[in-house]
């Protein structure tokens, strides 16, 4: 059985999942709002917390998806 994720490693996920469909083109936005709802869901955290976690952990996040240095 998988270990129980921490508020920040399910905050870290939900950072990448959104940072990685904003930077999609625009025609997968409906898509992604429905996935990312259900993950935030499926997380149990909230929208303000991952953008909260997004501000202070851009780096961490954008290094990630391989977007060093970007911004």
């Amino acid at each position: 059985m998988a270990r129980e994720k921490s508020k920040p490693e399910k905050l870290f996920s939900a950072a990448v999942l959104r940072r990685s469909f904003e930077l999609q083109d625009k025609q997968y936005t409906q898509g992604f709002r429905f996935i990312y709802d259900g993950v935030l869901r499926d997380l149990d955290v909230t929208e303000a917390e991952v953008e909260q976690y997004l501000s202070e952990h851009r780096a961490e996040v954008e290094a990630a998806i391989g977007r060093r240095g970007a911004g």
